[in-house]
């Protein structure tokens, strides 16, 4: 089932965009590579193209819908990313200062025992020396050996043990002087909840979700007839996706040991508030928030604080597999869009979440695109997150 929903005059290039990206989407149902999507398209500030495609439950035949919501992982980043921003905007949080000011029992040390700084600016650019469990290449690792959460398994600790957990694992790196995908934004949260002096969920609802009326986005879900089942590709091309299921191992990239998933974390009450991995959440939410961030800020945050945010923070260091992208304050930002073979423009905002989803900001065009999927990786990382990028820029036309 497909439901197409179109700005009230859109113009014969909007037409077109939209007819490009349903295809897109049809052929990723048709060849079994996604179950159900939900994909926003706006260009300055108008909605130009929604449709909620395929099923959110398939062994339950329920369709998706544009309010289906759905488990956010990375997604999550930009929002508690934007709620530190307006700390920092209050002059609450100094980005620049360390975070022992507020976070004095996080002191994780370099290999060689040396205490090392990091500030918030490095958490929120992943330039802190942090990694992510996921990522260390088998379960002997030294994060999997301290028992580190990654926040989307069903741990049964709380953040603060986690932290404990993290600071007793030596850096990967001098804060400052490489990049590298982490943890970052858990410790990020954390550091939220003692500026703020309240808990992370309550902390980001007063901040972000609150003040833009983001009201399907939370930490915890109570309503599971509107959250997406998740479906993990098959090994076989040709083979349907399998729901996942709790306690499944999935690694995202070749030579990493994966993901431990805990689809029911978003129902435990008790689950700390992953601020780096959890939330769940409906594709307008998410729009509403990258958009508003696109156009300025508007009475979120000032406009220098956006530009801050979409600025490369890395000093020349860029992703793995990621050609001619840095990283800003919360997302990726495109520097090179010839090394990236990529339609956007230099400055594009880009980042995605595990559980199948992709979002772009390209603020010289005023795009604004979200994905959101209910099949990893194919949503996240595969064919479909190129596929729908060319189809929203007309790439590959005469």
């Amino acid at each position: 089932m497909t439901i197409s929903v179109l700005s009230a005059h859109p113009d014969a290039a909007s037409a077109q965009l939209s007819a490009r990206v349903h295809e897109v989407v049809r052929r990723a149902l048709d060849e079994r590579r996604l179950v159900g999507a939900v994909v926003l398209v706006a260009q300055g500030g108008e909605l130009i193209h929604g449709e909620a495609a395929g099923l959110a439950d398939r062994e339950r035949a329920r369709p998706m819908r544009v309010d289906t919501l759905f488990r956010l992982a990375s997604v999550s980043k930009p929002i508690v990313s934007t709620a530190a921003m307006v700390l920092a905007a209050r002059g609450a949080l100094d980005l620049d200062a360390a975070i022992e000011r507020w976070l004095p029992e996080f002191r994780p040390r370099l290999a060689v025992g040396r205490a090392a700084r990091i500030t918030a600016r490095q958490l929120l650019s992943h330039t802190a020396g942090l990694g992510y469990r996921f990522l260390e290449a088998d379960d002997d690792g030294p994060y999997a050996r301290a028992g580190v959460s990654d926040g989307m398994d069903a741990s049964g600790i709380d953040l603060a043990e986690n932290l404990r957990r993290l600071a007793s694992v030596p850096l990967l790196y001098e804060p400052g002087t490489a990049w590298g995908y982490s943890l970052a934004v858990d410790v990020l949260g954390a550091l939220i909840e003692r500026v703020h002096g309240a808990p992370l969920d309550a902390a980001v609802r007063d901040l972000v979700t609150g003040p833009l009326c983001m009201t399907e986005t939370g930490f915890f879900v109570s309503d599971a007839a509107r959250l997406a089942t998740p479906y993990v590709n098959a090994a076989s091309d040709d083979a349907a996706p399998c729901p996942l299921r709790e306690g499944d191992l999935v690694a995202p990239f070749e030579g990493t040991v994966g993901i431990r998933f805990s689809p029911a974390r978003v129902f435990d009450r008790e689950a700390f508030a992953s601020g780096g991995a959890g939330m769940a959440g409906t594709a307008g939410d998410v729009l509403r928030l990258l958009d508003t961030l696109r156009a300025g800020g508007g009475a979120l945050l000032p406009a220098e604080s956006v530009t801050l945010m979409g600025r490369d923070q890395t000093g020349g260091c860029e992703p793995p597999d990621a050609p001619g992208f840095g990283f800003g304050l919360g997302f990726s930002v495109l520097r090179d869009r010839v090394r990236a073979a990529s339609p956007e423009s230099n400055g594009t905002w880009r980042w995605g979440g595990a559980y199948g989803h992709s979002w772009f900001v390209d603020p010289a065009r005023a795009l604004s695109v979200v994905a959101l999927t209910n099949t990893l990786y194919e949503g996240m990382s595969g064919r479909f997150v190129g596929d729908l990028r060319d189809a929203v820029y007309g790439a590959g036309e005469a």
